[in-house]
């Protein structure tokens, strides 16, 4: 066999191989924070899904109605939080804060805890009207009194989903699989 035989045939396939092993290691472990499983972000004031999703028992989608109308489910405008607490908890600096941010008009700039890679397109709409509880997602959020993220942003955990998604939808559901298709989330 002629050395130039030789490389092509052995040498060549197992350099390229070694390649793409090499980005695929690379791009796993390199992955930015924002997308690790527990990540908390502080925010600009405390506020507990635990008391409010939990003891108090207020829908997601009070809270975060874009959720059924819009692409992201958005957080709520601070006269969302103000419709209670112009009466409750008036005398906590959190609270204080809010009714002052109301006042002026300004927007309570709360900090993102989950993120998509800027590639990734998700709407919340098709989720939402599906019947997909926001804890198939977000974690059991009613328990946390710190917001973290839960589920693992990686595609494979999007598509885990997308190709079974029986235990995340509603027992009635008609829908057998989501679209698996790299358009449905790659815009």
């Amino acid at each position: 066999m002629h050395g130039l035989d030789r490389a092509l045939r052995f040498v060549l396939p197992l350099g390229i191989l070694a390649l793409l092993a090499t980005v695929l290691l690379v791009g796993w472990f390199v992955q930015p924070d924002r997308y690790a499983q527990g990540r908390s972000v502080p925010q600009p004031i405390p506020y507990s899904h635990a008391l409010h999703a939990g003891t108090l028992k207020i829908p997601c989608l009070h809270c975060h109605s874009g959720a059924t109308r819009s692409r992201m489910a958005g957080v709520p405008a601070v006269s969302v939080c103000m419709s209670c607490h112009q009466v409750t908890r008036t005398e906590r600096p959190a609270i204080q804060l809010l009714a002052e941010l109301q006042r002026t008009g300004k927007v309570l700039a709360w900090n993102r805890v989950h993120s998509l890679p800027d590639h990734v397109y998700f709407d919340h709409r098709p989720h939402a009207g599906a019947g997909i509880a926001c804890q198939t997602c977000h974690g059991e959020i009613q328990t946390l009194s710190v917001v973290s993220l839960r589920m693992s942003m990686r595609m494979g955990n999007c598509l885990g989903c997308h190709r079974d998604p029986r235990t995340a939808l509603p027992k009635e559901s008609p829908i057998r699989r989501g679209p698996e298709h790299c358009n449905a989330c790659h815009r």
